[in-house]
């Protein structure tokens, strides 16, 4: 999954963008105003956005509006300063999703972040099934049929990018795109090795869900009926 988070305070954004990246292996970019945050959200494409209130050059209430003004509807979670009831409440009718008040726990952080990304796939539960796969976001594990699964971390990434979406057609720009952070590019030669690495170790036969790839489109999960029985 790919996170944006606009923070200026360099610190704690190397500590938030280090946590993400070594907890559940998110990519992050980063942006140290709301000006350069609000480009990176309108052209490039992300599973949740952290955004910080007080921001030079333009304040993250107005970004978080002109997302919403922009029908972007990426999850955001606000980070702010302020604990008012009706700076909370403006939030919310604003279009935030939910917010933490500094200073904050990097666990809620996290547990907040994997909670919003999971509600923007439509998947309510940290546990993803497709036919006898098993994944846990919490623990980040791979079962079949009972069997535990060892991935590389970005073959866990992958999996689990294809389990919120099985049966949906996933492009190999778009996986690049959520998995790596904005030098994505330089890893486009090698998410073949990935997938098909990963498609070794899953294993299984013609009866059993599987990575499909359509030659020119991308890769899919393809979940046989006669597991979902």
């Amino acid at each position: 999954m790919r996170v944006l988070l606009i923070e200026d305070e360099v610190r704690l954004a190397e500590n938030v963008a280090s946590a993400l990246r070594e907890g559940p292996g998110f990519a992050v970019d980063c942006a140290e105003d709301g000006v350069t945050g609000a480009s990176l959200a309108e052209n490039r494409c992300y599973d949740l956005i952290i955004l910080d209130l007080m921001l030079p050059k333009l304040d993250g209430i107005s970004v978080l509006k002109r997302l919403r003004t922009g029908k972007d509807e990426t999850p955001v979670l606000i980070l702010t300063a302020v604990g008012e009831v009706t700076s909370t409440i403006s939030l919310l009718n604003a279009g935030a999703d939910d917010y933490l008040s500094k200073p904050f726990d990097l666990g809620e952080l996290l547990a907040r972040a994997k909670a919003l990304i999971r509600r923007g796939k439509g998947v309510a539960h940290p546990t993803l099934s497709a036919g006898d796969l098993v994944v846990s976001t919490l623990e980040q594990t791979v079962h079949r049929a009972g069997e535990a699964i060892t991935l590389s971390p970005m073959e866990y990434r992958i999996l689990e990018y294809l389990m919120h979406r099985p049966r949906v057609i996933i492009s190999k720009r778009e996986l690049l795109e959520h998995l790596y952070d904005y030098n994505w590019e330089h890893h486009s030669n090698v998410i073949e090795v990935h997938v098909s690495n990963l498609r070794k170790k899953l294993g299984g036969n013609e009866q059993q869900s599987s990575i499909e790839t359509l030659r020119g489109r991308g890769y899919r999960l393809l979940v046989t009926r006669a597991n979902e029985e």
